[in-house]
């Protein structure tokens, strides 16, 4: 594992980290990044049903989903290609911010005043621009967490950034439902003004994120490196053998083999072999608590809990320990380095999944359900925040945008895909099992940390043998 940080900062020294400005501004961006997302999912299928949509054209609306899973394919955009005029005033990661950001209020805006009985097509359309918005939002924010700060400062950024998500969603869920409820003339009957209340209030809110884009200053352009220029310069190269072709297509492609083709193979050229076992880790360390997240309510309505304890318990509850477990991980992170919270991560998420099966065998209990949820939800806080720092250092920060958004997206694949066979195992071996496994499902995750630590610590003593040579 990577050492530990010289120094003897005491834990209140290291708390400190949470007060600097990078810190600070991730939770406003993570708000702004968590407030659109249940408003195209969760709250939005809440209004659709009220209204009175069958449930088969509600359940279509999930495909908006799908952005967030392809953004890394329009992430080389935002890495490469300036806004006219915003660049040019507030730098390349701020022009995108408010251009997302924008478009994120227009488009909620427009939700508000659409009407699902009139134009349920027109409200889709609506939809799917703000998941395109949110989700270029967060390739921007990723990349501007990723260029702002150095690695011992990315878990305490992703911290900040997942308390102010939290916090968003639970304004854009229950906050919305009650800002609804509220304006509603009646309790029981649909209102369209009510939900254009609410919609209107949540586009507003988007200002908090703007008016932070406003303030804060744009990361220190990064100098191309002498192995980019070399690449560009047989673009160029390539370019000019391909002058049979109109000109605007030959510099089309040779854009385009630097936007999408370069990352990719830098990222395989910087770890060669060592990639294979990057990758791996990557795929599968969220895969208890991701593979556990999509069978749970399932299993707290099998095992007889209330909406209202699941509500209070593991909505409210739960997001407060995930939020405190993120702050934990950022100190453990800056103290101790991110290998090793990777790790201890890893393993607390492991060993909850067995927490889990004991409630299984206890049955309704709500003070169980507690301990569990809050055991769950701080280790789950603890490994996000490693995790996170562990993906920002893997990038090369000439191609932040599109290598993070492409490690986002194959982290939850794997997960994703087993996931989907979790209601068979229960069918088939009941909870108790099925939580068993989960947690067995994190050992080899372990084996992926320590091998990747060992890779890492081996580059950076070849690199220093290396620079020790040169110097002599």
């Amino acid at each position: 594992m990577s050492s530990a940080p010289s120094g003897s900062e005491s834990w209140i020294q290291s708390s400190k980290i949470y007060l600097h400005p990078r810190a600070i501004t991730l939770f406003f961006l993570g708000f702004s990044s968590g407030l659109p997302i249940l408003l195209v999912f969760g709250t939005l299928s809440f209004w659709l049903r009220e209204a009175g949509i069958e449930r088969s054209v509600i359940t279509y609306f999930s495909w908006v989903g799908l952005a967030y899973g392809f953004k890394w394919i329009w992430a080389p955009l935002i890495d490469r290609l300036p806004i006219p005029l915003l660049s040019t005033l507030l730098g390349r990661r701020r022009s995108w911010l408010v251009l997302a950001q924008l478009m994120l209020i227009f488009s909620l805006s427009g939700l508000a005043f659409s009407n699902p009985l009139v134009n349920l097509e027109a409200m889709a359309i609506l939809a799917l621009v703000v998941a395109f918005s949110s989700a270029t939002q967060d390739i921007v924010i990723d990349a501007y967490r990723i260029e702002s700060a150095g690695e011992r400062l990315q878990a305490a950024m992703a911290a900040t950034y997942m308390a102010g998500y939290r916090i968003a969603m639970i304004v854009a869920g229950a906050g919305a439902l009650s800002l609804a409820a509220w304006a509603s003339p009646a309790s029981d009957a649909y209102s369209m003004e009510a939900w254009r209340t609410a919609y209107l209030f949540m586009a507003a809110l988007m200002g908090i994120g703007l008016l932070t884009s406003f303030i804060i200053t744009e990361p220190k352009a990064v100098d191309m490196d002498q192995e980019t220029l070399e690449q560009q310069q047989k673009v160029v190269a390539f370019s000019e053998g391909l002058a049979h072709l109109p000109h605007w297509l030959s510099r089309c492609l040779g854009w385009l083999y630097i936007a999408l083709f370069c990352p990719f193979r830098d990222f395989i050229q910087r770890y060669g072999m060592q990639a294979i076992i990057i990758l791996a880790l990557i795929s599968t360390y969220r895969i208890s608590d991701v593979i556990l997240g999509i069978i749970a309510n399932v299993f707290y309505v099998d095992m007889g809990f209330t909406k209202e304890e699941i509500s209070k318990i593991i909505k409210v509850y739960g997001v407060i320990m995930t939020i405190i477990g993120a702050g934990v991980g950022g100190i453990l992170v800056n103290r101790f380095g991110v290998m090793k919270i990777l790790f201890s991560g890893a393993l607390l998420v492991a060993l909850t999944n067995l927490l889990f099966a004991w409630l299984a065998s206890v049955g309704n209990d709500t003070l169980v359900l507690t301990v569990v949820i809050s055991l769950d939800n701080l280790s789950g806080g603890i490994a996000t925040a490693a995790f996170v720092a562990y993906l920002s250092s893997l990038t090369n920060i000439q191609y932040s945008a599109t290598q993070y958004a492409l490690f986002s997206s194959v982290m939850l694949l794997f997960p994703k895909f087993l996931g989907g066979f979790s209601g068979g195992f229960v069918d088939s071996f009941g909870y108790i099992w099925f939580f068993s496994g989960a947690a067995l499902l994190g050992l080899p995750v372990l084996i992926l940390v320590w091998m990747a630590s060992r890779a890492q610590q081996k580059s950076r003593t070849e690199k220093n043998a290396q620079e020790s040579v040169t110097d002599t």
